[in-house]
């Protein structure tokens, strides 16, 4: 079975591409793909781009090109959840496209044709995605964040940058109304959920929390991803590959 690292920033993929046996570099529908063996599993490495149209792009030509047969999300992701700060690590059991509106044919949020609002990661995935979430925090990968947790939940995607107070406080407030409690928002997992629910391919995702989704972020973000986020996705990647040959039977 092929296995897809899909990332959102080149720094998070660095690590595992140079880790790669037998290592080769495609390009296909203007992108680059490095395809080889990690771990003892074929794994072919991609970058999202931004947005979910590039990230659908992506997923599509992942499984009819590359054959790919399980997909795994790294990536960063501002905070919208209680609790959920900066530093801490977020694996997605559900996904929203918050910007999702065909109201009033269909109720708010929810994808035409589906019948549902959020779509659900896979369990067994998910599951091995968490401990290895765990476990690189636990190691204490990054020292600056002494205190980072792991939270598991809803995360909600949008073509739209999440940046203010006023933004993430409507936003966090509008979902909660209707019974939703995201943990955090980003601009990519949603539409690879729902790629990856159109091919029947499991997919599981972690976001690194860089910043509270509003107008007070203090981090510098090229930092942050070079010893916080690239750290936990390489660690987290790597543990979760090492573990999954003893799940992947499920698929």
């Amino acid at each position: 079975m092929t296995i897809a690292i899909l990332s959102a920033l080149a720094e998070e993929q660095h690590g595992l591409v140079d880790a790669m046996d037998g290592l080769q570099t495609l390009r296909h529908v203007g992108r680059d793909f490095w395809r080889g063996r990690l771990h003892g599993h074929e794994v072919v490495c991609a970058l999202s781009g931004i947005g979910k149209v590039a990230a659908a792009t992506t997923t599509a030509a992942l499984v009819e090109r590359f054959g790919v047969r399980a997909v795994v999300f790294t990536g960063v992701a501002g905070g919208l959840g209680p609790g959920v700060n900066v530093g801490d690590v977020v694996v997605a059991r559900q996904f929203l496209q918050h910007d999702m509106d065909a109201s009033p044919i269909f109720p708010r949020w929810e994808l035409p044709g589906y019948g549902r609002s959020a779509l659900a990661s896979d369990g067994a995935m998910t599951d091995a995605l968490a401990g290895a979430a765990a476990g690189a925090v636990q190691a204490g990968m990054a020292e600056a964040f002494a205190s980072a947790c792991v939270h598991q939940g809803l995360i909600v995607s949008g073509d739209q940058f999440v940046g203010s107070h006023q933004a993430s406080d409507r936003l966090r407030g509008e979902l909660q109304a209707a019974g939703h409690s995201p943990l955090a928002v980003e601009m990519e997992g949603a539409a690879v959920a729902q790629v990856c629910l159109d091919y029947g391919v499991p997919f599981a995702a972690m976001r690194t929390i860089s910043d509270r989704a509003d107008d007070s972020a203090h981090v510098d973000f090229a930092l942050f991803v070079r010893t916080v986020a690239s750290r936990y996705a390489q660690r987290v990647v790597s543990d979760f590959l090492r573990f999954w040959p003893a799940q992947a039977d499920a698929h």
